[in-house]
């Protein structure tokens, strides 16, 4: 695929983002497929330049993420990994295009940059609606509260009445 197309097709960018660790992340093979490197030569100059690749820019995944990561996406191809893969959150990716100084790699990585900010809008929407639910939540919590000492003094009451209808004379034809 010509570098073009690569630019010009924001699937392809898409299908590449993917959230792990509460972050969204691009995997190093899928990069060095849109920078028209081998993951290989990606990762060896990212360890050149270590010192700016944060782990808040870069992870390699755990075990236990490759295996979450193979199960959800039937479609990439994880099994030919070897080890697991490093992922680049949004500064990463941008971090790589500094040290990989292609023409190539600036283009793509404003593409990628792109559909980063594309994405974060589209989830806006729905954090909104995750903290109108805890707050619903909360209220709630709050509200279960207060009935169960409407119930714990219904309670009290109820014995009070028992206790005092029980000391009481009868009076009259019973």
């Amino acid at each position: 695929m010509d570098a073009k197309n690569k630019l010009t097709n924001n699937i392809i960018v898409d299908d590449k983002i993917f959230i792990i660790r509460g972050a969204q992340v691009m995997i190093d093979k899928d990069l060095a497929e849109l920078y028209d490197v081998a993951t290989k030569r990606l990762n060896e100059q990212v360890k050149r330049n270590i010192e700016r690749f944060d782990s808040d820019f870069m992870f390699q995944l755990t075990d236990e993420e490759l295996k979450n990561l193979r199960s959800q996406n039937a479609t990439t191809n994880f099994n030919m990994i070897r080890t697991n893969p490093y992922v680049f959150t949004e500064q990463g990716v941008y971090m790589l295009a500094t040290v990989l100084k292609s023409g190539i790699a600036v283009e793509v990585t404003k593409q990628i940059m792109r559909t980063f900010t594309k994405l974060k809008n589209q989830s806006v929407p729905y954090f909104d609606i995750i903290k109108r639910l805890e707050k619903l939540e909360t209220n709630d919590k709050e509200t279960t509260e207060l009935l169960q000492k409407v119930v714990q003094v219904v309670s009290s009451m109820q014995g009070i009445y028992d206790e005092a209808k029980e000391g009481t004379k009868k009076i009259g034809f019973v």
